[in-house]
Parts: C-alpha cells; sequence; structure tokens
C-alpha cells in the first residue's frame, strides 16, 4: 500500500474515532442557561431531532448547548459545533456554515473548520449529509433570534 494510502487510512481512522468520542461524550449537552436564542430541527427520515440554545453577547456566542436524540454523525456534529462557535460572530458562523456545506460536497477537509474537519468523510455517504447539516441549521436559527 502506498504511504499517501496508509496516511488517508490512518487519518479516517482518527477521524472516526473523534466522531465516536463527541457522540459517546458530547460537549455542551443541555440548554444555555438565559439564552438569546433557541431553535429546534429535526429530520422526519431518520428521526434525528435536536435544538440549539445561544447566548450571544456583543454579537458573539458566548455560550451554545443542544438538547435531542439522534444518530452519532448528528451528536457528534452538535458536539463539536457547540464548542466551535464559541467566541464567533453571527457573520462569521454563516461563512463557517457555507464551507461546511462545501467540505460535505467535496470530501475536502477544511482547516477553517477546525476538529469539524472529522466529518468530512461523511461526504462518502450522501444521505447522512442531513445528519450533520441538522446542527447548523438549527444553530443558525438561534443565532438569528430563532
Amino acid at each position: 500500500m502506498p504511504a499517501s494510502a496508509d496516511r488517508s487510512a490512518g487519518l479516517a481512522a482518527l477521524y472516526q474515532e473523534r466522531i465516536l468520542q463527541h457522540y459517546r461524550r458530547p460537549l455542551h449537552k443541555g440548554a444555555v442557561a438565559h439564552a438569546t436564542g433557541v431553535h429546534g430541527e429535526k429530520n422526519p427520515l431518520c428521526g434525528d431531532n435536536i435544538t440549539v440554545s445561544v447566548r450571544v453577547e456583543d454579537g458573539a456566542v458566548a455560550e451554545a448547548g443542544f438538547t435531542g436524540s439522534g444518530c452519532s454523525i448528528m451528536q457528534a456534529t452538535a458536539s463539536m459545533l457547540t464548542e466551535f462557535v464559541r467566541g464567533r460572530t453571527v457573520a462569521d458562523i454563516d461563512a463557517l456554515a457555507h464551507r461546511f456545506d462545501a467540505m460535505l460536497a467535496s470530501g475536502e477537509a477544511d482547516d477553517q473548520l477546525g476538529e469539524l474537519t472529522a466529518l468530512a468523510g461523511v461526504s462518502a455517504f450522501p444521505a447522512r449529509h442531513k445528519c450533520a447539516r441538522l446542527p447548523w441549521r438549527a444553530l443558525m436559527g438561534a443565532v438569528k433570534g430563532g
């Protein structure tokens, strides 16, 4: 096996482990006290449901949390996302959501997305794209005052 194939397989295994860690021990699971925005989303095809709550101060996310249930992809995305967006402005989050969508479409990891790059492999499973996007949709609704 060529070295590049070994490296790709190693990265895929590392990314899969990160996803499972976030699924098993999610960060920021729970509603945010004194939230300035709360928004829920559901995926009727698979049963995923999520509510994201945020507290925005001075135009940036001070705190984010989520409640809900669903598959490992949805839960891991929500865990990574609620950590990743802290301190970011609403405009930044909107631009990053577009970058995340582009990563899902291409399968190419985007360093601007931090730990969320672990989800690049989801691109190979189009039926799971909605699972990865659901927390983003809930977050966007929450930061816009949902």
